[in-house]
């Protein structure tokens, strides 16, 4: 475990100085990373592709940028922290007395001494971020201002990992890939869907993972994969995977989609939140927009601007801890279970209670610690197994695990008790 939470880690650190927008090299070089551990493939599509209602824009790059002061030392300098730019800012070489740069700098007031994480990428124009005490330091005077950076003609970069299942019906795991030095959001959701992936060994559903820019990357998976979007049965939006508050799941729109009632029986009994949906958030807003209206939900640990780090250089690697990112992964692994092993039985023997020590299966049960339940499990899978009963209904009615009355099932199906519904 320890291992497991050191390797998400070491992948959050590694990505962590790159700068990533919406497109550009930054998020190439992400996938570059990623692309060691999984297999992907990446898609390219080009600038001025319509995408729903969209248009993928030009792409940005950034190679440097400062504000330096009369003695040349740079007082704001892009190569200490890609933050330090706004992101999308257009390229600019000029001079300006600090009364007139003031409006192009951007400082947190009531958090002095983090810089602030800004975009704009659909208005051109240009900007720095930095810590409030540093601009409260700066003298009165002419400062050199300067960002060597290029918006042009070119694509907007996203990628996929597939891991193939025993049917068609598809499980999507997206994450963003656009945020620059931000450990929590998202770079922890990076390095547990990662691992989850690698996890995945002959699963029942198909699982596709999207690596994609936000808002912008999952609007254009949505418009290249609208030909087969109903495979897609069930999903997650990961996001803020690493900090250290408890777990929080953020509906679907429709609020029942079996992925909204596995992650409630997942997440019973340890401290977690259960949200509602709305409009705002990530990408679960596009993948539940009403034309598509999937059942998508998203998974977090504290949400998306519910901690003083969010969206500040405060959101740093010491920020995020493997043990965090761990149970965040056990959580997503246990939920995929339920989801791949939930289906309805029926009872084979209906006609009163079949006797199962003839068939061995009490036999099988002595000696172990869980005896009882197991037992339970048995007869309420037996008796709600009419075809209309799944075995999370089983759970949730009987207040067993689902690892219990699934364990039932397979041992009551080997017997000749059961067959699928």
């Amino acid at each position: 475990m320890t291992d497991l939470g050191e390797r998400m880690h070491a992948l959050v650190r590694r990505l962590y100085p790159l700068c990533r927008s919406i497109t550009g090299d930054g998020v190439r070089e992400t996938l570059a990373v990623v692309g060691e551990q999984l297999p992907l493939t990446v898609h390219e599509v080009p600038t001025g592709t319509r995408v729903l209602d969209w248009t993928v824009p030009r792409e940005w790059n950034i190679r440097d940028a400062y504000v330096a002061d009369a003695t040349g030392r740079r007082v704001v300098d892009f190569r200490e922290s890609n933050l330090h730019v706004v992101g999308y800012s257009v390229p600019v070489h000029t001079r300006m007395p600090l009364t007139e740069l003031r409006r192009h700098l951007h400082t947190l007031p009531d958090q002095p001494d983090l810089v602030p994480y800004r975009t704009s990428y659909y208005a051109p124009t240009w900007g720095f971020c930095l810590a409030q005490s540093t601009l409260d330091a700066l003298p009165d005077g002419e400062y050199e201002v300067f960002i060597d950076a290029t918006l042009a003609d070119g694509s907007l970069t996203y990628a996929e990992h597939v891991v193939p299942g025993q049917v068609e019906d598809e499980v999507l795991v997206s994450c963003h890939v656009c945020h620059p030095s931000l450990a929590n959001d998202n770079l922890a959701g990076i390095a547990v869907a990662v691992q989850l992936a690698l996890s995945l060994e002959n699963p029942y559903h198909t699982y596709r993972f999207v690596f994609a820019p936000g808002t912008i990357g999952a609007i254009t998976w949505l418009a290249r994969n609208r030909g087969r979007i109903e495979r897609v049965r069930h999903g997650v939006v990961l996001a803020c995977a690493g900090d250290r508050g408890s777990l929080t799941y953020k509906q679907s729109r429709r609020g029942d989609a079996p992925v909204d009632r596995v992650f409630r029986h997942v997440l019973a009994g340890r401290p977690h939140e259960i949200r509602a949906f709305s409009p705002y958030g990530y990408d679960e807003r596009q993948y539940c927009s009403p034309g598509f209206d999937l059942g998508v939900g998203s998974l977090t640990r504290t949400p998306y601007a519910g901690y003083p780090e969010y969206h500040t250089s405060g959101d740093d690697p010491d920020f995020v801890t493997g043990e965090s990112m761990v149970d965040t992964l056990r959580v997503l692994q246990e939920a995929f279970a339920v989801l791949d092993r939930d289906r309805a039985y029926v009872n084979l023997s209906p006609y009163g209670e079949p006797q199962l020590g003839r068939r061995g299966l009490y036999d099988s049960l002595g000696g172990r610690s869980d005896a009882h339940d197991a037992q339970l499990a048995m007869l309420w899978v037996l008796n709600l197994s009419d075809g209309t009963h799944s075995l999370l209904d089983v759970a949730e009615r009987a207040g067993l695990p689902f690892g219990a009355v699934a364990t039932a099932a397979d041992a009551l199906r080997d017997a000749g008790l059961l067959k699928e519904a």
